[in-house]
This record gives C-alpha cells, sequence and structure tokens, in this order.
C-alpha cells in the first residue's frame, strides 16, 4: 500500500517483559502481542531499505538507514520495571496529587481508569493552552474542550471536588518548566481557561446526565418495593438519528460525543441492562454521522445572517440562546447609558460569543462601557423573568416596544418582556428563542468596542 516513491523496508518491534502472570482470558499461551499486560511494546526500528517504483516493484535505496520509533514515556517504565506508565516521575506526581484531593487510592481498580483519565488528558490540555488553544466548539480548540469535560467527569466519579482541576496545573508545570519554560510563564492563564472550562461545563452537567439515562434506553429509577421494572425506550443505539441526537446533546449540554457514548455505556454495565452496550462498530458509525451533523453546524455558522434561524441565531444551542437574550438587556443598557438613538443596526451571535452592532457618532468610552457591563450584570443578579405576548403589529407598537426591520414583519408579532409588568427594562418585539429568566446568563464582559461603519459602532461581548 506504499505510495510510489516513498522509502520502506522490514520492521522489527521490540517488547519489553515485565514478567507479570498471564491472564488466561486473553488466551490459554502468552505472546508479545497478548493483550495481558506482560509484554509492552517499547519502541520498533524500520529498516530503510528500498524505495517503491511507479510500477509496484522496489529498488534498493542507495543509502540505507534505521528508522527507530520509540516511546520515552514506555522506555522509562521499563529502566523502572514498572508497566504502568503512570508510575514514571512525571505521570506520577499527578496521580500522587490526585489522591490528595480525591482521598481514594490509584491502586484501587475501581478507580484507576479515572485517575488515568484526568492526568493523561489534563498534562495534554495543559500543553495545548500553553501552546494558545483554548477551549472551544471550533478546529483545535474543540480537542482541548474534549479533553477537560471527560477529565471534568471523571473528577467527579472518584469524588474530587468541584472547581479543583486547575490546582493540578501547577504540578504539570512542576515537572515539564526545564524543558518546556512557556508552561510556566503563562501558568496563571492556563489555571483561568481549565476554571472557565470547568465551571461552563458544570452548569449543564446534572441535566446533560439526566438525559443521557433517558439515551440509554432505560428510564433509572430506585427499584423501591413493590416498584416496576424499568420503562423501556427505544435506546440510542438503534436509533439511525443516533448522531445527531448526540450533536442535539452536545449543543444543549456540551457533552463530547466520545463522552455520551462512555456514559451511556457505564450506565448500562453499572445497572447490570438487558440492553448491551454499544460496540466498537456502532460507536464508530455514530461519531461518524455526529461529525456530519457538527460540519453541516459549521457550515451553517460561517454562512452567518446569510443562514440565519429564527431570532436571528447562527444555531439554536444552549449558549446561543444566551447569548441572544443578552443582545436584548445591551440593547436597553446602550439607551440608558448612551441614548435613545443607540438603536440596534445588526447582530450576529454563535455559541461563542455575541457581536452587536448599533447607531452612534463616536467611540464608546471605557467609563461609558463599564457602565453599560455594570448595568447588563446588575439586571443578570436581579433574576428578572422573560416572558412574551403575540400582538398585532400596531398593538405591539402601543405599547412602546423597539421593533426592527418592521417592514419583514408579519401582522402578528411576539413582544418579549424582560422585567415585571409595571416599568420592565425591556420590551421588544423578537421572533426567540430566549432562557427563562436572566439569571442563567452569568457574567457579560465586553471584550473590544470598534467602528463598523459610518456611524455605526460595534461590541464583541461574551457570556463568562
Amino acid at each position: 500500500n506504499m505510495p510510489a516513491g516513498e522509502p520502506g523496508g522490514p520492521d522489527s518491534e521490540m517488547f519489553y517483559d515485565f514478567g507479570t502472570p498471564h491472564d488466561k482470558k486473553y488466551g490459554e499461551h502468552c505472546h508479545p502481542n497478548c493483550d495481558c499486560g506482560r509484554f509492552v511494546e517499547i519502541g520498533n526500528n524500520v529498516f530503510m531499505k528500498y524505495q517503491k517504483r511507479s510500477d509496484g516493484t522496489f529498488e534498493e535505496l542507495p543509502k540505507k538507514n534505521v528508522d527507530f520509533g520509540g516511546g520515552l514515556e514506555r522506555i522509562t517504565a521499563a529502566a523502572n520495571n514498572n508497566a504502568d506508565v503512570f508510575r514514571i516521575d512525571t505521570l506520577g506526581a499527578i496521580i500522587k496529587e490526585i489522591e490528595i484531593l480525591s482521598g481514594k487510592s490509584y491502586s484501587d481498580e475501581w478507580y484507576t481508569k479515572s485517575f488515568r483519565v484526568i492526568a493523561d488528558h489534563l498534562r495534554g490540555a495543559v500543553f495545548m493552552i500553553g501552546d494558545g488553544i483554548v477551549p472551544s466548539n471550533t478546529e483545535a480548540g474543540y480537542f482541548t474542550r474534549r479533553l477537560l469535560r471527560r477529565a471534568v467527569r471523571h473528577m467527579d466519579l472518584i469524588g474530587m471536588k468541584e472547581n479543583t482541576l486547575s490546582t493540578l496545573v501547577s504540578v504539570i508545570v512542576e515537572k515539564y518548566q526545564g524543558q518546556y519554560p512557556n508552561l510556566l510563564e503563562k501558568q496563571k492563564e492556563i489555571e483561568t481557561e481549565i476554571e472557565k472550562e470547568e465551571e461552563k461545563f458544570r452548569k449543564t452537567l446534572k441535566k446533560g446526565l439526566k438525559e443521557l439515562r433517558k439515551l440509554s434506553g432505560t428510564q433509572i429509577r430506585g427499584f423501591a418495593d413493590g416498584e416496576k421494572r424499568p420503562k423501556t425506550i427505544k435506546p440510542v443505539k438503534h436509533r439511525r438519528d443516533a448522531g445527531k441526537i448526540l450533536f442535539d446533546l452536545f449543543q444543549t449540554h456540551g457533552f463530547p460525543v466520545e463522552m455520551s457514548l462512555e456514559e451511556i455505556n457505564n450506565i448500562l454495565i453499572n445497572i447490570g441492562s438487558f440492553i448491551k452496550p454499544i460496540g466498537e462498530e456502532r460507536q464508530k458509525e455514530i461519531i461518524k454521522d455526529f461529525d456530519k451533523e457538527m460540519k453541516k453546524h459549521q457550515a451553517l455558522s460561517k454562512a452567518g445572517a446569510e443562514q440565519k434561524f429564527k431570532g436571528g441565531l447562527a444555531d439554536q444551542g444552549d449558549m446561543s440562546v444566551k447569548y441572544h437574550t443578552a443582545t436584548h438587556l445591551l440593547h436597553q443598557a446602550l439607551h440608558e447609558i448612551l441614548g435613545e438613538e443607540a438603536i440596534q443596526k445588526g447582530s450576529n451571535i454563535t455559541g461563542e460569543r455575541m457581536r452587536f452592532d448599533f447607531a452612534h457618532p463616536q467611540k464608546v468610552t471605557d467609563d461609558e462601557k463599564k457602565q453599560i457591563e455594570d448595568l447588563v450584570n446588575q439586571k443578570i443578579k436581579e433574576a428578572l423573568p422573560i416572558t412574551y405576548v403575540d400582538l398585532s403589529l400596531e398593538e405591539a407598537k402601543k405599547t412602546g416596544a423597539t421593533g426592527l426591520f418592521s417592514d419583514k414583519y408579519g401582522d402578528i408579532v411576539r413582544v418579549y418582556k424582560i422585567g415585571g409588568d409595571i416599568n420592565p427594562f425591556s420590551l421588544e418585539i423578537c421572533g426567540g428563542p430566549h432562557v427563562e429568566n436572566t439569571s442563567e446568563l452569568g457574567h457579560f464582559r465586553i471584550k473590544k468596542e470598534s467602528a463598523s461603519s459610518a456611524g455605526v459602532r460595534r461590541i464583541k461581548a461574551v457570556l463568562e
């Protein structure tokens, strides 16, 4: 299968024999490729001798060499004569700190997997954030997010306290700063990003787990005396739209698809369900379908305003709905701080941030930006209810509701109100969707204010 022109040759794989007892569940006899753990591949040599021709034959290279590839940590484990790579000093230091934070023992087989996931995933995320790859829903940032969110889930499984994942960063930095000094330079930034990601994920974690229990195919209950057998529903593994279901779960609750599948299988195994766990081949099919949904979503987001959903959102995921709701608070805050002429001229909303254009003849000062931020956050803290009523366009105008692009409205419009019936903070004609209470929005922060066009300013903001 080598492409024409590529060099290659025979391969010699090297295994280290740790001498551990053979487990016969992996076969009657042990051998280097056995999965019982006695033999561990620590490297291989490729004897670069040939080059493939375009006709499929091979010719000898004029200069031959040996291409060696080895696992540094596996070789270290072999030097220590301990088959567990997580016992080497770099990873072992993280394991010890997790033991302190969780009160559990790494040697307890019930918890070993979770220890390894946290140590491995967090270390990878630290290096990625150190290189500027912060958690997000797009491109490389999605891998950082997946690593951290799976680590957070396994934190809970071993009883680590919430919001303590970032405390492990210092252990990793201490072990690697000699070879990677940038980690020490960016330690605080790395810790902050991890803190923010854990906090974000925890806001929807419980709801997501509840939904996963449903998707496992079993309505899980307590089995009290006299309680009936759990009611079964069509399990996700048999559904043709499984990839889309798990993508919706990712959009709403932030669950990466691999983590969702792992969680569903854990649920089925732990309750001894009569529904078998999802096999590897079926998981691959579901992940492939999930990726298709992700690409469709990304294409839609790039299309921006040209491919809007109802209400002007690029998608209707949980965070996009929050950002959309926040534009109402921002719009009213602009009116109160800058004046009634600061009307909306456009917006662009994704699950990562909001962009809001408004009429204003000059740059917004730092003091005005702070006043706008403070007012929006004040209304978030006041936990104002968000309600709506459907009215004719004429009736809506009589209420004093703010309206945009009125030539595009139908005979009946929806008026959203933020606050009580008497003197609500915001009253605006909008297609939705919105959250039910401002307390769901988190902390509002303006990241940038700049010119968009003549007489129009642009604010980019995030919810943290």
